[in-house]
């Protein structure tokens, strides 16, 4: 028996957009975390967000990117509150939906808004990318709860954009992905 050997995307949608009409606005300073994560639109659903996806491979990679990703990828997990998908694709070619995803610059909704896609974690099994999923959002959470109650700077753009890098929690780098690390799910040949 054949086993397919996968990779899930985890990937947070943010909105960069958001930063620039807070600003105009002077009333209320708003959570740094807030602005860039906020909620997407309830237009965007798991086919539009696929369609999406393979057009902007078949746009960067021809037919050979289309063929080689339109088998297996699959929208797992959409959650619109946390503006945060999981993504199923073979584990030969996750790297051109990766880069796919990248330069992918809105949504694929109705007067899509701006946004930017970023690949936080890739992973060899569903239950560890829904567990960061899981972690990600309590720590966005938590850190928008403080910086709202002045803890924090809410000025912090960068560290509300690509958050903290604890290196003791067991989090990965993306660049121990493709740098071969042995450690945990990522990179390692034993798949």
């Amino acid at each position: 028996m054949v086993r397919f050997k996968e990779r899930y995307l985890l990937v947070n949608i943010l909105h960069p957009e958001g930063a620039a009409s807070t600003a105009t606005k002077a009333d209320k300073p708003a959570s740094g975390i807030l602005i860039y994560n906020q909620p997407t639109t309830d237009h965007v659903t798991p086919q539009s967000l696929l369609r999406a996806i393979r057009a902007q491979v078949a746009t960067l990679f021809g037919d050979y990117g289309s063929g080689a990703v339109d088998r297996n990828l699959q929208v797992k997990y959409l959650s619109l509150a946390t503006s945060t998908f999981i993504l199923r694709v073979s584990r030969t070619h996750y790297r051109l939906v990766w880069a796919a995803l990248t330069s992918m610059n809105e949504l694929p909704a109705k007067n899509g808004s701006s946004c930017t896609l970023r690949v936080v974690r890739v992973s060899g099994t569903i239950r560890k990318i829904e567990e960061d999923a899981v972690r990600r959002a309590k720590q966005m959470m938590l850190a928008a709860k403080e910086e709202m109650a002045g803890k924090k700077p809410a000025n912090d753009a960068l560290g509300a954009l690509f958050g903290t890098n604890d290196r003791g929690s067991g989090e990965f780098d993306l660049m121990d992905v493709d740098s071969g690390a042995s450690e945990g799910e990522e990179g390692g040949s034993g798949d």
